[in-house]
């Protein structure tokens, strides 16, 4: 007798359209090419204030993906849940937007 699966429930889930995922693939695979070209930088022993400079050009990379993931985010899901009346949405964003700021 095949064993059944069950289906975990425990995560939230979301499909994107065909171009959102492009989009934040193509950024995180730009910013997974500079964090490679960091760990060069440290292998072939780069001036300190070289790598600074890569750095944080990966910081600014990963809040602009931050940006975009959390303005498509409340276009969607929080916006779908706040009409369907799910307010702990905005608490769950709240407490998002909080960790984002640290």
């Amino acid at each position: 007798m095949p064993e059944e699966k069950e289906e975990c429930t425990c995560h939230k889930t979301k499909e994107r359209p065909e171009k959102e995922y492009k989009d934040l693939i193509h950024r995180l695979n730009r910013i997974e090419g500079q964090i490679r070209g960091i760990r060069g930088m440290v292998e072939k022993d780069t001036y300190c204030t070289d790598i600074l400079v890569q750095v944080a050009a990966v910081n600014a990379a990963l809040n602009s993906f931050n940006r975009v993931l959390l303005a498509n985010h409340i276009k969607t899901c929080v916006t779908r849940d706040i009409r369907e009346g799910k307010e702990d949405t905005v608490e769950e964003l709240l407490a998002t937007l909080q960790k984002l700021m640290k």
